[in-house]
């Protein structure tokens, strides 16, 4: 394998694996800022290649990143963070991507990092498309989530297949739901393989949002409770629970945060961004149905300025606001 050196940030070290296309993160950074050198997927919809990378963080982990933007064919509708851990035992999976190619690629890059080791687990984080139609690509008997994500997948997969063919064209060509077959009854530690992990059910962007949390390098997959850079999704969403578990996860103090969506960001910048703007819009919408306003005033208004050069703005705050408006003004009105 060829090695060539990436330049380094302050107190900062990377090196690429360029066979594998695999960075490597190496010491601790600033609290406040995007972990630099992530590599980027690049997608070519002519060849359904998704171009995943590998970027190493510290014990053990990797991430796939995802691009940070809204689905589009463009990207494959690949917009979410996946990753990895390596151990002697074998391989653990969080989360599979949206489609059936998607996981396949995504298995053929952590068995060349692996060298072929054994899946052992795969882990879906809540119950959104892009955290399990990948699933084909691995064994049943290691798919695993949360109960109620469990309940979710089943309940909901079906419209996510449509809507996701709809929307990713060929990308999703023979993408079935695969339902996981482990239930993971969080506790305060878990093991995967030799690693103690703390293992959080959280509620607020979903009913159940699973956070893998290694007290030991400190990094934390947050799963869809943040989101970094980019405008929040909600379809299944309830902003105050929300808000309360990102301040847990604050008290924590990691020192690596992977948001599914967005970049990975040092300490707890990214929960922070998130908690800012949701506690922003649950004041907003709060304020609005109180006044009276029309949905459609609110969505003119906008969002205030530090939020607008998010990813999936404007489009994404519309939908927020198509989505929980409804129930803020039927709050007002004494329906809570």
């Amino acid at each position: 394998m060829n090695f060539h050196s990436i330049p380094k940030p302050a107190k900062t070290g990377f090196n690429a694996l360029a066979g594998l296309l695999v960075c490597g993160f190496l010491s601790a950074g600033p609290a406040w800022a995007e972990l630099p050198n992530v590599a980027k997927p690049s997608a070519d919809k002519a060849t359904l290649n998704y171009g995943l990378k590998a970027t190493k963080l510290a014990g053990g982990w990797y991430v796939i990143a995802g691009a940070n933007d809204d689905f589009s064919q463009a990207n494959g509708c690949n917009i979410i963070n996946t990753g990895f851990y390596i151990d002697d035992a074998g391989v653990f999976v969080i989360n599979t991507g949206t489609s059936r190619i998607y996981g396949e690629q995504q298995r053929a890059l952590i068995d060349s990092i692996s060298k072929g080791k054994p899946i052992q687990q795969v882990v879906a984080l809540n119950l959104h498309p892009d955290y399990f139609l990948g699933n084909q690509a691995y064994p049943k008997e290691a798919l695993a989530a949360t109960k109620v994500t469990i309940q979710g997948i089943k309940a909901e997969a079906a419209l996510y297949e449509t809507n996701l063919y709809r929307l990713c064209g060929d990308w999703m060509k023979a993408t079935e739901s695969v339902f996981p077959s482990q239930t993971i009854v969080p506790e305060k530690l878990n093991k995967l393989g030799g690693k103690a992990i703390e293992a959080i059910e959280l509620k607020g962007h979903t009913d159940s949002d699973l956070v893998l949390f290694d007290p030991d390098s400190k990094v934390m997959w947050a799963g869809g409770l943040v989101f970094y850079k980019r405008i929040v999704t909600t379809p299944h969403a309830r902003l105050k629970p929300w808000i309360e578990s990102l301040k847990k996860l604050q008290a924590m103090k990691p020192k690596v945060v992977v948001p599914s969506h967005g970049p990975v960001s040092w300490g707890t910048e990214a929960i922070d961004q998130t908690l800012d703007y949701l506690t922003w819009l649950d004041t907003r919408l709060t304020q609005a149905a109180q006044m009276g306003e029309e949905m459609n005033e609110v969505m003119k208004q906008g969002a205030p300025e530090r939020f607008r050069s998010f990813a999936a703005y404007p489009a994404e705050f519309y939908r927020n606001v198509t989505n929980l408006y409804p129930v803020y003004e039927k709050g007002a009105l004494g329906g809570f």
